[in-house]
């Protein structure tokens, strides 16, 4: 229904593939945001030249994916090779072609039809704010969350903190849900890196060995690349 598209707004924001059917068909501009840790890392890999596809399942599926585009998929968990984890991506070479399989970010982008499709987190919110004013007048920004057990979305505070910072940057009239993910932002700013790590999800990844990620991922505005979805693939634009 109409009534749910916050269409009276320049900027809006609501949650997973549900808030990206309802928002994506009115806006100009896609931003999807899951800041532990899809886009962080998919920054991190476009940042060096690399060219990452999203994909929603792993195992078998993504492996057939990645041959079907003249790539390699990531690990299938963060404790060996290029995967998830953003520090494994710190040493990934130019020119590479990586399946990044999530089911948060990854599939939220796999499933983005639309012509705009940008990623964000907090290591490039000014600056993914700055490149889609040249891009459109209407800009849906999509906090994935992330999926209990159950399947159902977990609502992420990282992945508001994310969205509010993008969308502080950004022009135009904001619907409420967007202006609550500034007033997010706005509250954890003094301090991301305690913010996150604190999180469900930061506590669950410095639980497995995993902290330099969260690190990685409460670094605000030290990129200026901003990732967009080009024939499949995130490439540094």
């Amino acid at each position: 229904m109409a009534i749910f598209d916050q269409a009276e707004s320049q900027i809006r924001c609501e949650w997973g593939l549900r808030g990206l059917s309802e928002l994506a068909p009115v806006s100009d501009v896609v931003i999807v945001i899951d800041v532990l840790s899809f886009t962080t890392a998919l920054e991190i890999a476009t940042a060096r030249g690399a060219a990452v596809f999203p994909y929603p399942l792993k195992g078998r599926p993504a492996e057939e994916y990645a041959a079907s585009q003249g790539a390699r998929v990531a690990s299938g968990d963060r404790t060996g090779g290029f995967s998830l984890s953003p520090a494994s991506l710190l040493t990934l070479p130019a020119g590479f072609r990586l399946v990044l399989p999530s089911p948060n970010g990854a599939a939220l982008s796999y499933h983005a039809d639309h012509p705009v499709v940008l990623a964000a987190c907090l290591r490039n919110a000014t600056a993914v704010a700055r490149a889609v004013t040249g891009l459109g007048r209407t800009f849906a920004v999509i906090p994935a969350g992330e999926t209990w057990p159950s399947g159902e979305l977990r609502p992420a505070v990282e992945d508001l903190i994310g969205a509010g910072a993008v969308i502080a940057g950004l022009p135009g009239t904001r619907s409420p849900e967007a202006d609550m993910a500034v007033a997010c932002f706005e509250r954890f700013r003094p301090d991301l890196a305690a913010a996150l790590r604190v999180s469900s999800s930061g506590k669950e990844l410095i639980a497995r060995g995993f902290e330099q990620d969260v690190e990685l991922a409460a670094e605000f505005d030290v990129s200026a690349n901003v990732p967009r979805l080009v024939a499949r693939a995130f490439v540094s634009s």
